[in-house]
């Protein structure tokens, strides 16, 4: 242990009171408190637009505080750069980490600062050394020779808390690290934050997820409209409790479910193949039904909704939308004959990101708006205006861009564009993944709102709790292959886990 961290847990490793941050007009961040202590893993939460991440930002140097006091280990810092809140001790660890692809682990972790020995030359002996000593002290196992090129995201998440160690960061911030990792991933993680709470560092972990929360937090601070509002041990509150302090109103229902009478078929696939991807995929989607496609990750879910949509094809089976053919392959098709896509990666494959809100909004729908070819902004914000009105996108502009938003209002930009072409299939990927919880609810009104419309919706989540809530049935995928239907009455956390993983017999 260095003596660094050998230090009197009386005193706090960072702490922030009554922070402000302001961006012109828009006050970003009214009043952020937050106090972390050595060797204890802190949990922040809020919903989408809370401030935490303005927060984060300020305690890693990419913005200065307007107003506010900002101690590290009892000593007053304004940082004006991340350089120096790195030097600093703190490093921040984000869910997709930005490694350099063609380097080795090793050279990754000490990118910028390798050793030298003799005549100034590199000294990659005593970086291999160093690095293979820290995977041994975190309890993994990667190659630091491996080029990491193709590895997992929770390797690259690995390397960037091992490059952490190697600087001796003594605050590490985990902005929603688990969004895109397996279960067993997750465990590694927690195991991984476990031990590095255990040598006295300072951990602030950022999720949606309460379950992850609970599982591994001492502390919780919650925050809502930019402010603090309280901080408690997480043995002395709950979910309810901490739900109630986020959105400041009691959620009656997080799966607001309407009843709806099921119409005609919309869609209908049949013996959908891929070879090494998905095989002998087979299901319907009625009017006003929502249908749960559940599995495990790389069960094949995703994969077998871009092959409906055309985006990927398939080698055999058929796809029809009101009886009609689909042509393979075929995005263009898919919209002319109503099937809209939302898919799992809104960042990437949803939104662009450097463009505003109107124009996301109205991308899928330009040619109908254009007159002789041209399409005005006034026209652009008129479409775009009425979906940002339904849906409740938090913006004061609609020329903002899209990338500012937050998640919950990225996630709302994506199905205001898709809606907008008035589909009458929705297929909807990991429809609330990283939003939260006040927004998953208004997400899971509109599907409810949209079924009783007459839309069928395929919903893929990876969330059992909102696939029971919200599906009128249940498909369940595994290694490509769906291996149960199951009614809205016979699907439960057991019979669907059991489809999912075929381990061990469900409960009766």
């Amino acid at each position: 242990m260095t003596s660094q961290l050998d230090r009197d847990a009386r005193v706090p490793e960072l702490t922030l009171s009554k922070v402000v941050k302001s961006f012109g007009p828009v006050v970003a961040l009214r009043s952020g408190s937050l106090t972390l202590q050595p060797g204890s893993i802190h949990a922040l939460v809020g919903e989408n637009g809370a401030g935490k991440s303005t927060l984060v930002k300020i305690i890693a140097g990419l913005y200065r505080r307007d107003a506010g006091e900002f101690t590290l280990r009892g000593e007053s810092v304004d940082f004006t750069s991340t350089a120096q809140a790195k030097e600093a001790g703190i490093a921040v660890i984000y869910q997709e980490p930005t490694l350099f692809p063609d380097l080795s682990v090793t050279e990754n972790i000490f990118m910028g600062r390798q050793p030298t020995g003799r005549f100034g030359r590199i000294d990659r002996r005593a970086m291999r050394r160093e690095t293979q000593e820290i995977f041994e002290r975190l309890g993994v196992r990667l190659d630091p020779d491996r080029i990491t090129e193709g590895l997992s995201i929770a390797d690259q998440q690995i390397i960037e808390i091992a490059k952490a160690i190697s600087l001796d960061a003594r605050v590490l911030i985990m902005d929603e690290p688990t969004a895109a990792l397996s279960g067993n991933e997750v465990e590694r993680l927690f195991a991984v934050a476990r031990g590095l709470r255990d040598e006295g560092r300072a951990i602030l972990f950022i999720s949606h997820r309460f379950d992850e929360v609970f599982d591994l937090c001492d502390t919780v601070t919650v925050m809502r409209d930019g402010a603090y509002v309280f901080t408690t041990p997480i043995a002395e509150t709950s979910v309810d409790e901490i739900v109630r302090a986020m959105v400041g109103r009691d959620i009656q229902e997080l799966f607001p479910k309407q009843e709806t009478t099921v119409g005609e078929e919309l869609l209908r696939v049949e013996g959908l193949d891929s070879p090494g991807v998905f095989h002998d995929i087979s299901f319907s989607v009625r009017a006003g039904e929502i249908v749960g496609l559940a599995g495990l990750v790389g069960a094949g879910r995703s994969e077998v909704a871009r092959a409906i949509f055309g985006v990927d094809g398939y080698t055999s089976g058929s796809v029809t939308v009101g009886g009609k053919p689909l042509p393979k392959r075929q995005p263009r098709a898919a919209m002319a004959a109503g099937i809209a896509l939302v898919p799992e990666d809104r960042r990437k494959q949803g939104l662009v990101l450097e463009s505003s809100v109107a124009r996301n909004t109205t991308l899928a729908i330009r040619d109908r708006l254009s007159r002789l070819g041209i399409l005005t902004t006034g026209r652009e914000n008129t479409a775009s205006q009425v979906w940002a009105s339904r849906l409740e996108v938090k913006t004061s502009f609609l020329d903002t861009e899209a990338g500012t938003l937050s998640g919950g209002n990225q996630q709302k930009v994506v199905l205001g564009k898709w809606l907008a072409t008035d589909p009458k299939v929705l297929i909807i990927d990991e429809p609330t993944r990283g939003i939260d919880v006040g927004t998953k609810s208004e997400v899971h009104r509109l599907l409810s709102e949209l079924a009783g419309r007459g839309l069928g919706i395929l919903m893929i989540s990876s969330e059992l709790p909102e696939v029971l809530g919200m599906a009128d049935r249940v498909l369940v995928m595994r290694e490509g292959r769906i291996t149960a239907e199951l009614t809205r009455d016979e699907a439960t956390p057991e019979s669907v886990m059991f489809a999912a993983t075929h381990e061990q017999e469900p409960a009766r």
